[in-house]
């Protein structure tokens, strides 16, 4: 398959971008001796973590009961099945993760794992825990589950990561989806509660990401990946970030509106929206120097913290048997 160069322009800066549509390009061959601490990298742990924890969220939440081990069978799937998603898409972006500093020792460019063993630990893992899932928990869990790995590896790793700077905007959907997952586990459906976190999730994903894509900037400009800063410039971001962010915080809410959050939900929710609000203004605010490295660098850290304390207080009231606020609709 041959390279495809494209020019995107934008903002006060238009920049072009040129990138191969192949992740194996450029990829070392993989002869060091893998181990199973190099076949585990591969699913990005810290990524899998926060997808089982939203899962999790979503499984608690839900009306009915589970049996404990259908519980576990199905946070595992949803576990494997992300990490799936990550081998697979470390496997396609080889390439990019071999000039950029963030991903140059990843297993695939540090050549302890060839990519072509990632792509079939990423694909076997994927059908496995589809199958699992389908065969133990439940259909719609399962195809839920598959929508999104086919979602986040061919829509969004293989074409729109490198098509669009709109990628983290449209491909964070896939990583919005596990509350659905969860729920779906134990109601067998859906419903208005998990689509709202679904929601929260993919309102999140562009400030969140935009904030590492400022500072990272460099890394993808020489990787040729169209994000938002390389296309449109840092300022352009810094606008996208604080309308995002707008949007966020009062989405963050909607379980109080919609009767599913209490009073622990209550105070998280104002408490870190106003956090997270803050911080992207200081994002907007400082546009040079080391005070804008600072305010980007803040932003995304707190944003980790923001979603697993959001979804914790959800968690905490179901777990102590809190009831949420009467709805108003």
């Amino acid at each position: 398959m041959s390279d495809i160069t494209y020019t995107q322009n934008g903002g006060s800066n238009g920049a072009s971008v040129s990138a191969s549509p192949r992740g194996l390009k450029g990829a070392t061959p993989g002869y060091m001796e893998a181990d199973i601490a190099d076949y585990f990298a591969l699913l990005k742990p810290r990524v899998m973590s926060l997808v089982i924890f939203t899962g999790l969220v979503g499984m608690m939440i839900a009306p009915g009961d589970i049996h404990p081990l259908t519980a576990f069978t199905a946070l595992l799937c949803i576990a494997v099945g992300a990490g799936a998603s990550g081998a697979l898409n470390m496997w396609w972006d080889a390439d990019i993760d071999a000039v950029m500093d963030r991903t140059v020792n990843r297993p695939i460019p540090k050549g302890v794992v060839s990519a072509q063993s990632a792509a079939a630990f990423g694909a076997t893992l994927s059908a496995a825990s589809v199958f699992v899932m389908a065969a133990l928990v439940g259909y719609v869990p399962a195809a839920l589950l598959a929508f999104t790995i086919l979602f986040y590896v061919v829509v969004y790793t293989m074409w729109l990561k490198r098509a669009t700077s709109q990628n983290i905007v449209i491909g964070g959907l896939a990583g919005a989806l596990p509350p659905a997952i969860g729920w779906a586990a134990v109601t067998g459906g859906l419903a208005l509660e998990p689509l709202v976190l679904v929601a929260i999730i993919f309102m999140w994903t562009p400030p969140h990401f935009w904030a590492l894509a400022l500072v990272r900037n460099d890394d993808y400009t020489r990787a040729g990946v169209p994000m938002l800063p390389v296309v449109a410039g840092p300022d352009a971001t810094r606008n996208q970030i604080l309308l995002y962010s707008l949007l966020l915080v009062p989405l963050g809410a909607m379980p109080l509106v919609l009767g599913f959050g209490g009073v622990v939900y209550a105070v998280a929710s104002i408490g870190l929206g106003a956090g997270f609000l803050t911080l992207a203004v200081n994002v907007w605010r400082y546009r040079t120097g080391a005070l804008a490295h600072k305010s980007a660098m803040r932003l995304f850290g707190f944003s980790i913290f923001y979603l697993f304390a959001l979804f914790a207080s959800l968690l905490i009231e179901r777990m102590a048997g809190l009831a949420p606020f009467a709805p108003f609709v």
